[in-house]
């Protein structure tokens, strides 16, 4: 078998030349990437059925896949990509090993148009490649115990030197204001959609609607001194204890009554992602200023957003900053505490 050489003026120039099998949106796509790297790349065309193609293509349909690489050789092509896959055509399995007897460097771009626009990430167990459509950065273990350790080390710091004065305080006023628990314990959705007890100092009288309605600005459930723990967040502190026991951490996606999640996740894509894991005391959508009532289905898809962009791209500097932002808000005063 006669194997041509490339040609050394290709070598000098660092030209490389591209085939692509396939003409699809993802082939199309793929070209237009290949156009606007820095590195002199020239695209032969694209191997397909002729039949098959409707429209005027930005690059010839150059050969169908049984010439593809004849055709190779002939125009002297560096590396072959393929937008279909060897499960939808045997044939590709036989044009990968004749790339690598000619070598050609092959390479296989599959399509999770169906599924995502998003990029996936791939890893191994062992020697079989696992694609996950979404990347999840505390899946890892190693952070997963850094998170952990974080949270143990200021729960515990908060729990001894300052609830440790301010339930009995607090409770007080509480009781004295308006006879009744000091706590107000609501069951919400945790880390993979478990239930779990939520705590917070009681902000309002007792009521039968209080674990379905939110609270709104003007909302005559809250007490006088419930406007105020709410206002300065001190209504949130006793959630270091659910901190401490692992069912939230300090910074996640605000847990959401169980009301609310079973409605909103039958009208916003992606919601029960947020569940992924585990719930904060503030968060990201809440650093943002997306917090309080939300009187529309936007607004919440708002605060989803943020709640998944946090999950993508969680690290440790992430979660200091939330919390910069979180204390800044406290002190400053935010008009949608209320």
């Amino acid at each position: 078998m006669n194997k041509t050489a490339p040609p050394t003026s290709i070598l000098r120039n660092n030209m490389r030349k591209v085939l692509i099998i396939g003409y699809n949106p993802t082939a199309k796509k793929l070209a237009g990437y290949l156009q606007k790297q820095k590195t002199k790349t020239e695209i032969v065309g694209y191997c397909d059925d002729e039949e098959k193609v409707n429209e005027l293509s930005d690059y010839p349909i150059v050969s169908n896949l049984h010439n593809t690489i004849h055709l190779c050789r002939q125009q002297v092509v560096t590396e072959i990509y393929s937008t279909i896959s060897p499960a939808h055509n045997p044939n590709v399995y036989s044009l990968m090993n004749e790339a690598d007897q000619q070598c050609i460097r092959f390479k296989i771009i599959p399509d999770f148009n169906l599924y995502t626009h998003k990029p996936v990430s791939i890893n191994y167990y062992k020697d079989l490649p696992i694609l996950s459509v979404r990347k999840v950065p505390l899946d890892n273990p190693y952070s997963k115990i850094k998170k952990r350790i974080v949270d143990l080390c200021i729960s515990i710091a908060v729990i001894v030197f300052i609830l440790s004065w301010m339930i009995p305080l607090i409770g007080l006023f509480i009781w004295l204001e308006d006879k009744g628990p000091i706590f107000f314990i609501q069951k919400r959705n945790g880390k993979d959609n478990k239930i779990f007890n939520c705590i917070k100092f009681r902000s309002m009288k007792t009521n039968i609607d209080a674990d379905s309605k939110q609270a709104t600005i003007d909302d005559e459930r809250i007490t006088r001194l419930g406007r105020f723990l709410r206002r300065t967040n001190l209504d949130e502190f006793p959630q270091f204890l659910n901190v401490f026991m692992g069912d939230m951490s300090l910074v996640g996606p605000r847990p959401h009554m169980l009301k609310h999640t079973h409605e909103f996740s039958k009208l916003i894509n992606q919601y029960m992602i947020r569940h992924f894991v585990k719930p904060g005391i503030t968060g990201w959508a809440q650093a943002n200023g997306f917090r309080g009532e939300t009187k529309t289905i936007r607004q919440m898809q708002r605060r989803v957003e943020c709640d998944l962009w946090y999950i993508e791209n969680w690290s440790f500097i992430l979660d200091v900053r939330i919390i910069f932002l979180t204390v800044l808000s406290a002190i400053k005063g935010d008009e949608n505490a209320f």
